[in-house]
């Protein structure tokens, strides 16, 4: 244990895989702050604290079953067709699945569904209809088991990254934790930031549909950088916070032209 502690190597994986354990937790924490917003206060703080503990709880199992996890990526079956080739003569998609890429497909058609709805929600509200007004209980059932249905999906790719960065399992559970962690203490103003500003909400939903056709993408074995997805999202982001300070100093701006008015009457 000492000579993990003071070796280089070992601190310098640890902060490499904790910092790409964060930003991959980004796209976990967005989803759980969308649905968590669906609730009341109360129930709202009890499905993040919910959500991110069995976030941690199936990161932590599925590190003590790595033998399992790296064969996920054996293929179970085979399409047995040759798709279209590429400009270098590659395959555009892949014909073999394995367990990780039916995993993928299905969670990222998930959030396409999910993302789709929201949105559509957003555009054209149906307040009478919907399942999270059958009462606070019944609600927070379902966000939860929304929730844990992505934990899953996000776990086996941070599992996975994990095993590609180090292969000292302590490494991989501390980083693992202090991930965890930071989305734990990230998750509730994450969560009033994008309720208290409705503009958020749609970008964030943009968001997750982004995520999910990259998922789907990944399974068919078309891996999409994840440095383009998260400096898209990083950009955009800057965008709306650019638009939020203007949106401020407009409304600071009519406050101060109509304060004299209401003074002189």
């Amino acid at each position: 244990m000492s000579e993990l502690l003071l070796s280089p190597e070992i601190w310098a994986a640890f902060f490499a895989l904790a910092t790409m354990e964060i930003v991959l937790g980004i796209d976990n924490l967005i989803f759980i702050s969308i649905v968590a917003n669906k609730l009341p206060e109360p129930a709202r703080t009890r499905a993040r604290q919910v959500g991110i503990a069995l976030a941690l709880v199936l990161r932590l199992l599925l590190l003590g079953m790595i033998a399992w996890i790296v064969g996920l990526k054996e293929p179970v079956f085979d399409l047995g067709i040759s798709g279209p080739l590429g400009a270098h003569g590659e395959p555009t998609f892949e014909t073999a699945f394995s367990w990780r890429d039916l995993i993928l497909i299905g969670g990222g058609m998930f959030l396409v569904w999910k993302a789709t709805s929201e949105i559509h929600q957003k555009v054209q509200p149906q307040p009478a209809e919907s399942v999270f007004t059958s009462g606070a209980t019944a609600a927070l059932g379902t966000v939860i088991v929304q929730i844990v249905a992505l934990d899953v999906v996000f776990s086996v790719d941070s599992i996975l990254t994990a095993i590609g960065m180090t292969e000292v399992i302590a490494v991989m559970y501390a980083a693992v934790i202090v991930a965890v962690g930071i989305m734990f203490l990230a998750a509730g103003p994450v969560t009033r930031f994008v309720h208290d500003n409705p503009t958020v909400i749609m970008l964030a939903l943009a968001f997750l549909l982004m995520i999910g056709m990259v998922l789907i993408a990944d399974g068919f074995g078309r891996h999409v950088p994840k440095g383009y997805i998260y400096a898209a999202m990083a950009f955009a982001a800057f965008v709306e916070a650019l638009n939020m300070f203007a949106r401020r100093n407009q409304r600071a701006r009519a406050r101060s032209t109509s304060q004299p008015k209401s003074q002189d009457m």
